[in-house]
């Protein structure tokens, strides 16, 4: 239709220019079309009869409009585009070889709508006009002589590196156009902007053409699951799942986390509407000490078209080392005997605690020697930080001296330990902390006020995050948490707090009778660490007015521990981007190195010992330039299955430190996710380079519209404009409308 109106294609006008071939210059066109208007709004005005002025303003407009297109005519309007000079140019064509492309979709399979569309005449028009070079495009990309080599077999979708390859290939040859065929699944992160502007550094227009459908009829996926890299022994645990349900509405699935052939937790969820993002936490123990590769899964349902998508694997490492975190106390109080009792019958932590029992006295338990602490609360950051967690208790903020202070900031912004705020009659504002520079880390705002702290009772409420998270997880059933609470003792000695800081979650709030509900249990992220408050120092009651069976504190109090302690680093910390990588086996190694002072250091040697499925090998980490302190290095993972890498950081012959984590080769499953025709990518890609996107139905066009393009060995072109039906159409309307209109009002 378009091309009837305008008798070019869209191509040719969004690629060309708009020039006036008469000889003419331009402003005497303007200068007659304002004449030609002051001449016809003296005619209507003189001419008018009974028209009103409203009237005769349309009747002059329309009339206006109708000379300045006759003299832009006069003017001869044409379109100057760059062409591609036939035979003398390179096209190449890439096909999708993937196997998302050997999915059915309308009975035929995408790779078999793509070999249609251009056995359909697209392929031979463009051999007719250019020199065609075939391509399959997977995991890399390979020249064919003929469609018949593809099989849709590649085991992953790599349309930047496929593309870059393509085009540093052709540098040398009048390349004039790239088409790509193919359903946009793309599984190694997506088009980046650097890829994107290396291929737009070319100026070759990537024309592509979309196949598949935009979601599928009958399907479940699985798109993310998002669990803690390293925890403790026994560490209560919550995998948060996100996933998508397609043609199930109101159906019941079941969604589970195993290891091995162990189910370590699962629910029956409910699917909702079609291509709607629902997310449900699982909570579960971490278990013994050693590495966990866990699947995440929710049962196959009848008539799925696509369950290789319904599971999805996470590598958690249970460490064995006992973290110990130092907790000084104000005063001799049961929340500090109580925690202590939590505290040591947790096999995981190592509590270290400095009792103020008088003025000028300190009592010392936990400590490994005689030396330690022996001072008091340590002075040094390397005194300090060798500690994961730190818990303040009843001690007022006048106690410390700034540069104690300024350590207990730095140990969870730089450190990256966890620090945990208690209440109490010298705690929080009742202890002057929101006049110190430690108020800056507290999840919460402290009142600038003293009489803060009450002995008497209140209640409390887990939050929606409390109940759903795992340090207030008294029951591994959700609803059966929920009661448990309520259930659960009243708490005294509690503190008054402001409002939580933006970023902070309130674990749980304070329902005093008297005064506004206010957070109890909040934390949050700060630099490298976490920080939290708990403001009361009544929690002991849980334990002394319940059966003494019951275990609810222990289990809050162990869990509000490691919660603390659980992501504190160590001086050296090895990790990669991708823990699981699939159907490929490019890695990124990455090692963050400290000092004893937790001062980023890039003078060191660092080195990774891989042990995997072929044995043991050797890599330098070299030191990133923009990211102090980081070391990194690519290694390429050849077989699929399990990798163990052990980071060692040495100055010399002395070592600084190390540490150990994995990552997991899994091949044959990036291409069955996210599978669905994605329309977004392929549009973008051609609309930054200059191309077009194209349905399989509307590729035929592409032979046609290619050839306007300033790449490659072009001619430039002059298309008239004056000869198309749209303007013969726009001068009738024109004049038309003012038929019409002088009849209505009876001025003929």
């Amino acid at each position: 239709m378009f091309e009837l109106l305008f008798k070019y294609p869209g191509a040719l006008f969004s690629r060309g220019q708009f020039v006036l071939l008469a000889p003419w210059p331009v402003w005497v066109l303007g200068a007659a079309a304002v004449l030609a208007a002051a001449l016809l709004w003296w005619h209507v005005r003189r001419h008018r009869g009974g028209l009103a002025r409203a009237h005769a303003a349309a009747i002059w407009g329309l009339q206006t409009a109708l000379v300045a297109l006759l003299l832009l005519l006069l003017w001869r309007p044409a379109i100057s585009v760059a062409t591609l000079r036939p035979q003398q140019n390179v096209v190449a064509v890439l096909v999708d070889d993937s196997r998302s492309m050997a999915m059915e979709d309308g009975g035929s399979t995408r790779l078999a709508q793509a070999v249609g569309a251009l056995d359909d005449g697209l392929l031979a028009a463009l051999q007719e006009r250019f020199q065609v070079r075939l391509y399959g495009l997977g995991a890399q990309v390979r020249r064919i002589g003929k469609l018949e080599e593809l099989r849709g077999e590649q085991p992953a979708t790599r349309l930047a590196e496929g593309l870059e390859q393509v085009l540093a290939e052709s540098a040398t040859l009048p390349l004039g156009a790239v088409v790509l065929l193919s359903d946009g699944a793309e599984n190694s992160g997506g088009i980046g902007l650097e890829a994107m502007a290396a291929i737009r550094r070319r100026r070759i227009p990537v024309h592509t053409v979309g196949l598949g459908r935009d979601q599928p009829a009958r399907d479940v996926e699985i798109e993310d699951a998002v669990l803690p890299t390293r925890v403790l022994p026994d560490s209560r645990l919550t995998a948060q799942v996100s996933l998508r349900a397609y043609g199930y509405q109101g159906r019941k699935a079941r969604l589970a986390v195993r290891d091995g052939d162990q189910v370590l937790a699962s629910e029956e969820i409910a699917l909702e509407n079609d291509g709607a993002l629902q997310t449900h936490a699982l909570t579960f123990n971490a278990g013994r000490a050693g590495p966990r590769s866990l699947r995440v899964a929710i049962e196959p349902l009848d008539g799925e078209e696509n369950a290789e998508n319904n599971a999805i694997t996470r590598l958690v490492d249970v460490r064995a080392a006992r973290p110990r975190i130092l907790y000084i106390e104000g005063e001799p109080r049961w929340e500090f005997k109580f925690i202590r009792r939590a505290a040591e019958e947790d096999r995981s932590l190592e509590l270290v605690s400095l009792l103020r029992t008088t003025e000028n006295k300190i009592y010392r338990q936990g400590i490994a020697s005689a030396g330690e602490l022996e001072h008091g609360f340590p002075g040094t950051a390397e005194e300090l930080f060798a500690y994961q967690g730190l818990i303040v208790g009843g001690v007022e903020a006048g106690y410390f001296t700034p540069a104690q202070q300024q350590l207990i900031r730095d140990f969870a912004g730089l450190r990256g330990g966890g620090v945990l705020f208690l209440g109490g009659r010298f705690g929080l504002s009742d202890g002057g902390w929101q006049h110190s520079p430690v108020a800056e880390i507290l999840p919460v705002g402290l009142r600038d006020a003293r009489d803060t702290f009450h002995r008497s009772l209140t209640g409390y409420e887990p939050t929606p995050a409390g109940l759903a998270g795992v340090i207030c997880r008294l029951e591994e059933n959700g609803a059966r948490n929920a009661e448990r609470w309520k259930k659960m003792p009243a708490l005294a000695n509690w503190n008054e707090t402001g409002e939580a800081k933006p970023g902070a979650v309130v674990l749980m709030e304070s329902v005093p009778e008297d005064r506004r509900r206010m957070p109890l249990l909040a934390v949050q992220n700060y630099g490298r660490g976490r920080t939290a408050v708990f403001a009361t120092a009544g929690s002991w009651r849980w334990k002394m007015l319940q059966e003494h069976t019951d275990r609810s504190h222990h289990a809050f109090w162990q869990q509000l521990l490691r919660y603390l302690v659980n992501e504190t680093p160590g001086q050296v910390t090895g990790s990669t981007p991708q823990p699981v990588i699939s159907d490929a086996g490019r890695v990124e190694l990455r090692a963050e190195v400290r000092d004893k002072g937790f001062q980023p250091r890039a003078d060191l040697s660092v080195e990774a010992r891989i042990t995997g499925p072929d044995g043991t090998a050797t890599a330098q980490l070299a030191p990133r330039p923009l990211e102090e302190g980081v070391y990194s290095s690519e290694w390429h993972a050849d077989r699929p299955g399990a990798y163990v890498v052990e980071i060692v950081a040495r100055q010399g012959e002395q070592e600084i430190g190390r540490d150990v984590f994995q990552f997991r080769r899994e091949d044959g499953a990036a291409e069955h996710f996210r599978t669905s025709r994605n329309r977004e990518l392929l549009e973008k890609l051609a609309q930054q380079t200059g191309g077009n996107y194209y349905n399989p139905d509307s590729a035929r066009k592409l032979a046609g519209e290619i050839s306007y393009s300033e790449a490659g060995i072009t001619t430039r072109e002059t298309r008239d404009l004056w000869n198309m039906p749209a303007v013969f159409l726009l001068a009738l309307m024109l004049r038309g409308s003012e038929w019409l209109l002088r009849r209505k009002w009876g001025v003929i």
